[in-house]
C-alpha cells in the first residue's frame, strides 16, 4: 500500500524495530518524524541517509518521550512544519532484569515513564490533529509481555501490560473519529535492547551468555526463531491500511507461537 502525503512519528526511531519501521514507512511515501536520544551527529546521519534515500521528507526530535513537555512540544512542533501528524507508532522502550526485591525503584520509574507513560503522553497530544482529519492511525509496540510474564522482568511486564490496556481504552475513546489504535506483541526481537539482556539474563539466572539464547529467549518460541524487524514494519504498514479500517483495540501476537502455550 502506499502511505504518500501522509506523515509518521516513530519514537524510539535511530536503531532496531523504530528504525525498521521508519524506513519501511518511508518506502511506502510517508514523511518520518525521527526520535531518540542518540547524539545529535548520530541522528543527523541517521536522518539524511534517510531523507536521500527514501525521498521523504524527514525531520529528527530528540524529545526524552518520557517527559510531557518534551512530547508537547515535539508534537506541536512537527504538526506545524510537516501540516499534518497521521500515524504514530509508539515504540520506545528500555529495559532492566532483576528480581523484584532488588530491583532498583529508579529503574521502575523510568521503565514506566518510556514504556508506558510516554504512549499516553503522545496519543493526547495528536489525538486533536487526527480528530481534525477524521483519520489516524496509532501503532503501539507493546510486546508478548503484554500478554504474558517472564521472571525478573517486572516493570518492563507491568508497563507492557498497561500498554495493551491503554490500547483497548483509547481505541474506545476514538473509535468514532476515522482513528484505530493498535498493538502488536513481538516475541524476541534480534536487536540491540534484545543482546544487551543477554549478560542482564545470564547473571540473573547463574548461567553463561552461551545458553541464554536457547535456554531463554527462544525457549517459549514454538518457531525457534527471532522475530524480524521486517515482519513487525509490514505488520505496522498493514495496520495503516484500509483493510484495517475496523480492526482496533487488539493486540496483536507476532511471537513465533509463545502465546499459543
Amino acid at each position: 500500500m502506499t502511505l504518500q502525503g501522509k506523515t509518521a512519528l516513530i519514537t524510539g526511531s535511530l536503531t532496531g524495530i523504530g528504525r525498521g519501521i521508519a524506513e519501511a514507512m518511508a518506502q511506502s511515501g510517508a514523511n518520518i518524524i525521527l526520535n531518540g536520544i542518540n547524539t545529535q551527529e548520530e541522528a543527523e546521519n541517521t536522518r539524511q541517509e534517510l531523507e536521500q534515500k527514501m525521498g521523504c521528507k524527514i525531520l529528527y526530535y530528540k524529545a526524552d518521550v518520557g517527559n510531557v513537555q518534551e512530547v508537547s512540544t515535539m508534537i506541536s512542533d512537527a504538526q506545524q512544519k510537516m501540516g499534518s501528524l497521521d500515524i504514530l507508532v509508539n515504540n520506545a522502550g528500555i529495559q532492566h532484569i532483576e528480581s523484584i526485591e532488588s530491583f532498583p525503584i529508579e529503574k521502575w520509574d523510568a521503565i514506566i515513564a518510556t514504556n508506558l507513560s510516554s504512549a499516553f503522553y503522545t496519543i493526547r497530544a495528536v489525538l486533536p490533529f487526527m480528530k481534525e482529519k477524521k483519520w489516524g492511525r496509532i501503532i503501539n509496540i507493546a510486546s508478548v509481555h503484554g500478554l504474558v510474564a517472564s521472571a525478573y522482568k517486572s516493570a518492563y511486564v507491568a508497563a507492557k501490560h498497561g500498554l495493551v490496556g491503554l490500547t483497548k481504552a483509547a481505541a474506545l475513546d476514538v473509535a468514532s473519529f476515522g482513528i484505530t489504535v493498535n498493538a502488536i506483541c513481538p516475541g524476541y526481537v534480534d536487536t540491540p535492547l534484545v543482546r544487551q539482556q543477554i549478560p542482564e539474563q545470564a547473571k540473573a539466572r547463574n548461567m553463561s551468555e552461551d545458553e541464554v539464547i536457547p535456554q531463554v529467549l527462544l525457549a517459549h518460541h514454538a518457531i525457534k526463531e527471532f522475530v524480524t524487524v521486517e515482519q513487525i514494519a509490514a505488520m505496522t504498514i498493514y495496520l495503516c491500511s484500509d483493510a484495517c479500517k475496523t480492526l482496533t483495540g487488539t493486540a496483536l501476537s507476532l511471537d513465533a507461537g509463545w502465546s499459543a502455550q
